[in-house]
């Protein structure tokens, strides 16, 4: 797998902090490279089902949405979850070719790493996320950091057990 630096060009808090969540964001592209099309759909854990290497993606697209559009913009929730399906955007996961989710979630970065650097740290999230707590932009930086990283281990673990690959 392709190794991915997670050395900030500079010292600063914001370096730091999106230096970190661009280093997760890569690694997460980087333990999709090379997976066959059909390995990206595949359930291997049977506890659970919609944890597929598509899923994972789709899910890391739709957390960052949540968290800088809905939580921090306060725009609409038009993410594909329901209260029916609240994990819809791992079951729908599938219906899309990797390449493409993989895509659509560099586009997306590319989006926020553009309102990050236009916004600072310290401004408090339009949206409240629970019991009227408005987190600033710093914690959802943070948070996003820990939730890839956390998913990148599940990458990891579905990586390896499609073809035997590991890495970062």
């Amino acid at each position: 797998m392709t190794r991915i630096d997670d050395t900030p060009p500079a010292w600063d808090e914001r370096t730091q902090l999106t230096t970190f969540l661009d280093y997760t964001r890569d690694t997460a592209r980087a333990k999709c490279d090379g997976v066959a099309a059909e390995n990206a759909r595949k359930s291997l854990l049977p506890g659970s089902p919609l944890m597929t290497m598509c899923g994972v993606i789709n899910h890391l697209r739709w957390v960052e949405y949540y968290w800088f559009q809905v939580v921090f913009l306060g725009e609409e929730d038009q993410g594909p979850w329901t209260d029916e399906d609240p994990d819809r955007e791992m079951r729908i996961a599938v219906d899309f070719p990797l390449t493409q989710l993989l895509d659509e979630y560099a586009e997306q970065s590319a989006r926020y790493r553009e309102l990050v650097a236009a916004s600072s740290l310290d401004t408090q999230a339009k949206g409240a996320v629970r019991d009227g707590l408005h987190v600033d932009l710093r914690w959802i930086l943070l948070h996003l950091t820990e939730e890839t990283a956390r998913h990148n281990g599940h990458l990891d673990i579905l990586r390896e057990m499609l073809d035997g690959q590991t890495g970062d």
